[in-house]
């Protein structure tokens, strides 16, 4: 026997469930709930969350580090290389680093892997890219780009040099605190070409800007997503081939995973399970990048906008990891 509601009632009825959801929602992230306490673990002692050098990983990290805090837990953001983050993984000082490219994390990484002193919390699911980029207006100064081999011919390579790198043409590359693969593939090659790190993130932007607006020779390490690209038309060279299988001798693009201290699911259960949910996405982060480097708003005020705004994204791996 059916039971007819009248629409008041049906109204009221909607309402009181989208108040119970609100409430149950609030609930779960709120920090004195009993339920949440005991999933928690160690929620007085702070989640060290590596901060890496570059931006976009500085957005995932205090995206993560946020939703962490809603949890009700105490987190702090620590300064820390892309390979030295991994000794601090590795003993504790750092519980957690979010954006780990893994095609470039130097010998350390698979050593402390291997010993069980880290944990592979799976992929960030970034979607990248990586390798050399040039100006699209270098296709007339290098005929045949974006192949390799292009970078081979007289013409180009007398275009690319320097006084620091005649008779080799120039390559700008990575920070030397990030690693040289392009060094290891152009010696694999025996491209007449020479990789100069870049003092910084900062400073590779600065000369991708200043080459595209004077037309001036370029070819250079770097990586997506990255605002600049965004603002540059730029093309991607079709890379040497691997003379060796692994990550000195190829470029491809990288997965990016997160990575924690072996013991972070013990102390920290909650966090655990919500972390091997958590997710960031290229086309928002590079949006946010923009945002930082490019118009100078303030990364905490950044990434706390793309938390208001996508509650449906990240309340269920809260739910999940409590479930």
């Amino acid at each position: 026997m059916q039971i007819s509601t009248p629409s008041t009632a049906r109204t009221f009825l909607r309402k009181s469930a989208g108040v119970s959801a609100a409430v149950a929602i609030a609930a779960l992230l709120s920090h004195g709930s009993a339920a949440q306490a005991a999933d928690l673990g160690a929620k007085d002692e702070p989640i060290k969350l590596g901060m890496v050098e570059w931006t976009g990983a500085h957005i995932s990290t205090h995206i993560a580090g946020q939703i962490l805090e809603k949890m009700g837990y105490k987190v702090e953001y620590v300064t820390a290389g892309a390979f030295p983050v991994f000794s601090g993984l590795a003993d504790g000082s750092v519980s957690l680093s979010v954006e780990n490219w893994m095609n470039n994390v130097g010998d350390i990484y698979p050593k402390v892997l291997k010993e069980k002193k880290i944990e592979d919390l799976g992929p960030l699911k970034l979607e990248t890219k990586e390798g050399w980029i040039y100006p699209k207006y270098m296709e007339q100064i290098c005929p045949g780009l974006p192949d390799w081999s292009a970078l081979t011919k007289p013409a180009c390579v007398q275009a690319l040099s320097t006084p620091d790198t005649f008779p080799k043409g120039r390559l700008l590359d990575y920070p030397a605190e990030w690693g040289s693969r392009s060094a290891q593939i152009i010696k694999d090659n025996d491209l007449p070409l020479a990789s100069v790190p870049a003092g910084s993130e900062g400073a590779l932007v600065s000369e991708l800007e200043g080459a595209t607006a004077a037309k001036k020779p370029l070819v250079m390490m770097f990586w997506a997503p990255h605002y600049a690209l965004a603002e540059a038309d730029i093309g991607w060279i079709k890379m040497p081939p691997c003379k060796v299988n692994d990550n000195a001798h190829c470029i491809n693009p990288p997965d990016v995973d997160k990575i924690a201290w072996s013991g972070f699911g013990k102390k920290w259960p909650a966090a655990y399970e919500f972390l091997k949910h958590f997710e960031v996405h290229a086309k928002e982060q590079q949006q946010m990048i923009l945002q930082v480097d490019k118009k100078g708003e303030d990364l905490d005020k950044v990434t706390k906008n793309w938390i208001d705004h996508h509650e449906s994204v990240w309340e269920p791996w809260v739910k999940a990891a409590q479930s």
